[in-house]
């Protein structure tokens, strides 16, 4: 008897939302994340021309000559697979190159709409507030090329939209059901987005079980024990770092980088753009505080406090992975800025001011994040043509420049483009990462000694101190001649051109040199 008038009240709140709360505006909001991504052929992004080598040696060692000369691959139940699975069928469908484009291409859209599914559960509509966090589809950790933790929080923030809604529902055996291969899924993309989700869904609980009247006590034992159907692949886990004994821990709360990491929350090229952008997230929240008329959920509130702590506790390393705090500190603002809602009814004026910034903030960081990937783009085009001098099989070793001594804002794109050595050409490239149990290349060709992997590529001018770190002339003067076919200098640091005398250039392209080793 009651339906009737309850599904009236949902057709008349749709009929009257405002545009910012229409299927058609969200749909958009969607679509547009994909923009920047539309024009690179492959999505500039700093480590993923190294993760593209390890596609290339997965996918055609068998059948390559060369690469099975160099590396070797065998698969593990690891919680690092989430592109590397995904490559597998498509890159033989389409190929190698449009499949990695492809999937990229899909980790923005996702998490903007897990973005905005959490923020509808939480709120029961959209405020315009959310917004704001869009832009942190494009986050720090995004744009270094951590594509595997990427489309892992994507997942976590989709299936915490799904947490949010049959808990809502009250549909809570289902969920149970649902959340067992779901966490497997998140966890096999990434460890650290399974991790998040289970903070996500925990805190969320935890109010939840509150609100309905129990202690907070009794609400957190509630919902560890909800969030438990989630628990299976810490065995998986288990079981994995047992059989690897690399991956080293460390960096327990360093101050100094986690104060850099918000500044750098959403850093790509312009710091006094991206410091600005991290400002007016800031001033969001401020606001939020400030005015009367907003609020914040207690729900997301909480959330984003139990992500905070995960952050500060959270080492610099761990089991070999660099920047595991960096990678969630975007999240737990976007996190924050979502529990943001007005205090009772929504205050149209303040509300379309507010969404009229916020979608104003949201494509101006579309905007400059297009601009900087079709430059770093054209830049990697231009370099890439190297590859047109060099033969199939080939061992090249190359180097490039730690941009501004390690101090620079700015981010080293091409700090791993010379693995398209093993794309394209399944040649032996010195940039590949060999830490036991982060990911299953193998490495054969160790007659390179220094230069058999990351981060020999990687050289800084002679005149940066301070800080230690590999000299580009030290480099030069160690590059074992004998055991490459070809020297490629990716826009080099300053060196001494003694150490490159009676080499062959085959190829330049302005400071960019490629040398043949003869």
């Amino acid at each position: 008897m009651a339906l009737g008038p309850v599904l009236d009240d949902e057709r008349e709140d749709r009929a009257h939302r405002p545009w910012w709360e229409t299927r058609p505006f969200v749909a958009a909001v969607i679509l547009l994340s994909m923009v920047p991504l539309l024009y690179p052929p492959i999505p500039p992004l700093v480590d993923l021309f190294g993760h593209m080598g390890r596609y290339r040696v997965q996918l055609d060692l068998h059948n390559s000559p060369w690469l099975s000369q160099y590396y070797g691959f065998h698969w593990a139940a690891i919680g690092n697979l989430g592109v590397d699975l995904l490559v597998m069928p498509l890159g033989r469908l389409i190929g190698l190159e449009p499949a990695v484009k492809l999937i990229v291409l899909a980790i923005p859209p996702m998490t903007v709409a897990g973005f905005l599914w959490v923020a509808r559960e939480v709120h029961h509509r959209l405020p315009p507030t959310a917004l704001f966090a869009l832009p942190f589809a494009y986050s720090h950790p995004f744009m270094f090329g951590f594509v595997n933790f990427a489309l892992s929080v994507a997942l976590a923030f989709l299936a915490f939209g799904l947490w949010l809604r049959l808990g809502r529902l009250g549909k809570l055996r289902l969920r149970a059901m649902l959340f067992v291969p779901i966490s497997i899924v998140v966890f096999f993309a990434h460890t650290f987005g399974w991790g998040m989700l289970g903070l996500l869904c925990f805190s969320a609980e935890a109010v939840r079980q509150h609100d309905e009247g129990r202690s907070w006590w009794r609400s957190g034992i509630n919902a560890a024990l909800h969030a438990s159907v989630m628990a299976l692949p810490l065995f998986i886990m288990l079981a994995w770092r047992s059989e690897a004994h690399g991956g080293m821990t460390r960096g327990w709360f360093d101050w100094d980088y986690k104060w850099t990491y918000i500044k750098q929350a959403l850093r790509d090229r312009w710091k006094w753009f991206d410091l600005a952008s991290v400002a007016a997230v800031g001033l969001v929240l401020l606001t939020a505080i400030a005015v009367r008329r907003l609020t914040f959920s207690r729900n997301l509130l909480f959330t984003a406090m139990v992500l905070t702590v995960g952050f500060v506790i959270l080492p610099r390393t761990v089991f070999g992975s660099t920047y595991a705090d960096m990678r969630l500190l975007p999240y737990v603002l976007a996190t924050a800025v979502l529990a943001i809602r007005f205090h009772g009814p929504t205050h149209l004026p303040l509300a379309r001011v507010l969404a009229i910034l916020g979608l104003g903030f949201y494509a101006i960081r579309l905007g400059g994040t297009t601009v900087s990937m079709a430059l770093a783009a054209n830049d990697q085009k231009a370099e890439l043509e190297a590859l047109d001098h060099v033969p199939m099989g080939a061992r090249v070793g190359w180097i490039t420049d730690e941009l501004s001594c390690g101090h620079g804002w700015r981010l080293p794109t091409n700090s791993h483009l010379g693995a398209m050595v093993i794309v394209r050409r399944h040649g032996f490239s010195n940039d590949q990462w060999v830490i036991e149990g982060l990911n299953l290349l193998d490495l054969k060709y160790r007659a390179a000694g220094k230069f058999a992997s990351d981060p020999s590529q990687i050289t800084r001018p002679s005149w940066c101190r301070g800080r230690g770190g590999w000299f580009v002339n030290a480099a030069l003067y160690q590059f074992p001649r004998d055991k490459f076919d070809y020297l490629w200098m990716i826009d080099p640091p300053p060196f001494n051109p003694v150490y490159v005398e009676g080499l062959t250039p085959v190829w330049r392209n302005g400071r960019s040199i490629l040398y043949r080793l003869d």
